[in-house]
């Protein structure tokens, strides 16, 4: 269900008496309190139209090493609580590490979990842990998801004081970016809190729950946009401060004074940055703050993204510089000398330094050297001499000497000359159903370096068969043509990117390219790939197939990992 092979486990998180809302059918989340080691089980109080229902069914009484559908072994309980469990596990197929919640299939919640997890699944957005499998089976119901072992909670990050300005606009960039895709598609989240925050190693920030923490807690909400964009707010006024927002400590955080209300983080902290204060009290003014400067509130997440892209960018700090030490003047020391004579110890224990040998000034030295001299200018001579014959030879040959071969223009190989085709439309082509970029397709062949149609990042490669047979966009030629080659610019450079292209009878992705003719296919490390056909192809429509891909670092779209971009694609025939 998903395109990543690692997997991060997101048990339940109880922690705080503040919940943070979404709708129990469409979402969910999932953290764990990992300031004490473990879930904390206390009940969840309702706030501002969220319901919680109640959990009667027991958790199933499992053990580690159980084995579910003969492929997922469980290794170790994280949490049971609500009557249900979560595991970390081992994909024994893949030889990764996932964790899996669990619960009996009678659980009056059972129905939703897999009705959440499987939306979430189908949103395929790396910014997201993603939901690998969700299945009900032998009297079980289990939800498969990411395990990111390098990946750090902001519980632990907050717990070691609050974020820099510009670490703090990064994360609430990207959260509010991603709930906005998400709530586009329909899903909320309801249990955004600093243990349902990821950041990677590589400085990306991605969000564990969505669609599967609610449901598990049968946590709804009548205004699950609002309820989302004041969590976002209250992480960030949390990663600024390092004091939760609300009255009642949460999280590992230090609540506000009971009695006095929401304050402004500025008033909290001195030197918290003004610009991301006053975005904090205007995505939280939904819970009765007045936002700064009369400034509109934030009510949901796609405002909140829009008023961040607003604010002026927030450089990252200046990398700190130290000084070399200063140069101390040394002198050459051989033996002991330079060094003061440690007290008691004669002068004598100096270590002199022993005269080079004198020059050879004996008549056999002298001699020597003149028979030396005398063979190096004999070896001079004789080396000039046949520089100079040799030179004289080939100049009385001439043009017409025996060796010499006039050669024929006529004869010389003339490469056939490239007619570009006209490409008309172009799709993205996934016979497995599950797309990449559908809406980037057209960037393929629009002559603009800039744009491209993007793949997700796969944690393993370059080879994608542990995932996908490929990856693939379907152009439109407008009618049959004589297709012998194609120029692929790419995204991304590295070890390495392998396509082939084929004939295809339409622009479905009902077809697979194991049926298909090939034309041509190849491998570079380079951004520029050329694919020539042995013999030209007459068709209409062309597969450009991927099944493999550079290893590339993170980007705006995707994080780290083995990932390709089509910025341009021109076929051509021979003239």
């Amino acid at each position: 269900m998903a395109e990543r092979s690692t997997a991060a486990v997101d048990v339940a998180d109880n922690s705080g008496d503040q919940p943070l809302a979404a709708e129990a059918d469409k979402v969910t989340a999932d953290g764990v309190d990992t300031q004490n080691g473990r879930a904390a089980d206390g009940p969840m109080p309702d706030k501002d139209g969220e319901r919680t229902t109640a959990a009667p069914s027991a958790a199933p009484e499992l053990h580690s090493g159980h084995k579910l559908a003969r492929r997922y072994r469980l290794e170790e309980c994280v949490t049971r609580v609500d009557g249900f469990s979560s595991w970390r596990a081992m994909d024994e197929k893949l030889r990764r590490a996932v964790g899996v919640h669990l619960l009996p299939a009678d659980h009056p919640r059972a129905r939703s979990v897999l009705a959440a997890a499987r939306s979430s699944a189908l949103l395929g957005d790396p910014r997201f842990v993603q939901v690998l499998d969700a299945v009900e089976e032998n009297d079980l119901v289990y939800v498969v998801h990411e395990w990111l072992p390098d990946a750090t909670e902001l519980t632990a990050l907050l717990a070691a004081g609050p974020l820099e300005a510009h670490e703090a606009y990064q994360l609430v960039s990207q959260v509010s970016q991603a709930m906005t895709a998400a709530h586009r598609e329909g899903l909320a989240h309801l249990r955004l809190t600093p243990s349902a925050i990821l950041r990677t190693s590589t400085g990306q920030y991605r969000i564990r729950g969505l669609a599967v923490n609610a449901a598990l807690r049968g946590i709804t909400s009548d205004t699950p946009q609002r309820a989302d964009t004041e969590a976002i707010g209250a992480l960030l006024y949390a990663a600024l401060t390092q004091r939760w927002p609300y009255e009642n400590d949460a999280y590992g955080l230090t609540g506000l004074p009971k009695g006095v209300g929401l304050i402004a983080p500025d008033q909290v902290r001195a030197g918290v940055h003004r610009g991301l204060g006053e975005l904090a009290m205007r995505a939280l003014a939904n819970d009765g703050a007045t936002a700064s400067r009369q400034e509109p509130a934030c009510t949901t997440p796609e405002e909140l993204a829009k008023a961040v892209a607003a604010m002026p960018r927030i450089r990252p700090p200046e990398p700190a510089f130290t000084a070399p030490p200063e140069y101390q003047h040394t002198t050459y020391q051989q033996g002991s000398y330079g060094r003061p004579t440690p007290p008691g110890v004669p002068s004598s224990q100096t270590v002199s330094v022993v005269p080079p040998p004198p020059p050879l000034q004996s008549r056999t030295g002298r001699a020597l050297k003149w028979g030396v001299a005398a063979l190096l200018i004999a070896a001079l001579g004789l080396g000039s001499w046949q520089l100079a014959d040799t030179l004289l030879d080939h100049g009385t040959q001439g043009d017409n000497g025996p060796n010499h071969s006039q050669p024929k223009n006529n004869d010389a190989p003339k490469k056939p000359e490239r007619v570009p085709l006209s490409i008309k439309k172009a799709e993205e082509y996934y016979p497995d159903g599950r797309p990449q970029n559908t809406d980037g397709a057209s960037n393929s062949h629009d002559d603009d370096p800039n744009t491209f149609w993007r793949t997700y990042a796969f944690d393993d490669g370059p080879d994608l068969g542990a995932y996908k047979e490929g990856l693939g966009l379907v152009f439109d030629l407008g009618s049959e043509q004589d297709v012998s080659a194609a120029s692929i610019a790419l995204k991304y450079s590295g070890d390495h990117t392998t396509a082939t292209i084929y004939a295809a009878p339409s622009m479905s992705s009902s077809t697979h390219v194991g049926s298909m003719q090939k034309i041509a296919s190849g491998s570079t490390s380079d951004k520029q790939l050329e694919l020539v056909a042995p013999a030209p192809v007459k068709t209409r429509y062309v597969v450009l197939w991927l099944t493999a891909m550079p290893k590339s670092g993170p980007s705006e779209y995707s994080g780290a990992g083995y990932k390709q971009g089509v910025s341009n694609v021109v076929f051509s025939r021979n003239s």
